[in-house]
């Protein structure tokens, strides 16, 4: 009686799980960024060296399909895709470069332009991150790390752009 209680409770979840996956419209449940930066080495060191994050492959978009397309005006580039681990689950932050500097000033807080301004990366442990970005030389935004909660702390940086990044997690593992 108790497996049958047992299959029945668990053949209702599975039917609940399917009905909501079956509603969404999307085809993958992560968003994947493409960042537009002013030199991809220094870039790709930034995120892997100091954040951590892995470098999964990457694709050149041709000439062609980046005119069809509408992504550039028939300029082919190069991608570097990123992941903050090697899963296909993990978001995708795709880096790539015209070769040039950016059209508009280094902003100094979030407020100063618009547009995607910062990302958060949520964290197990900020301590090796600090270290990374001290020994990097990244400079601290405000006066990060604060605390934010009774277990987590907060750190605001910028990439070699000037996006801004949160991390966000405890000073050491629990």
């Amino acid at each position: 009686m108790k497996n049958l209680v047992l299959a029945i409770i668990l053949l209702f979840l599975s039917s609940l799980i399917f009905q909501v996956e079956g509603q969404s419209e999307f085809s993958d449940n992560t968003i994947h960024v493409g960042v537009i930066v002013s030199d991809v080495e220094r870039s790709v060191d930034f995120y892997t060296n100091v954040l951590g994050m892995k470098k999964t492959g990457g694709f050149t978009v041709g000439e062609e399909f980046a005119k069809k397309s509408g992504l550039s005006n028939g300029v082919a580039f190069d991608v570097t895709v990123l992941r903050l681990e090697d899963s296909k689950d993990a978001t995708q932050w795709k880096l790539m470069s015209f070769g040039k500097e950016s059209q508009h000033p280094k902003q100094k807080h979030i407020q100063d332009d618009t547009g995607m301004q910062y990302i958060t990366i949520f964290v197990k442990e900020l301590k090796p991150f600090l270290d990374r970005i001290e020994k990097h030389n990244i400079p601290f935004l405000g006066e990060t790390p604060v605390v934010l909660n009774e277990k987590d702390h907060f750190v605001f940086i910028q990439d070699p752009d000037g996006n801004f990044i949160e991390l966000i997690g405890p000073m050491h593992k629990n």
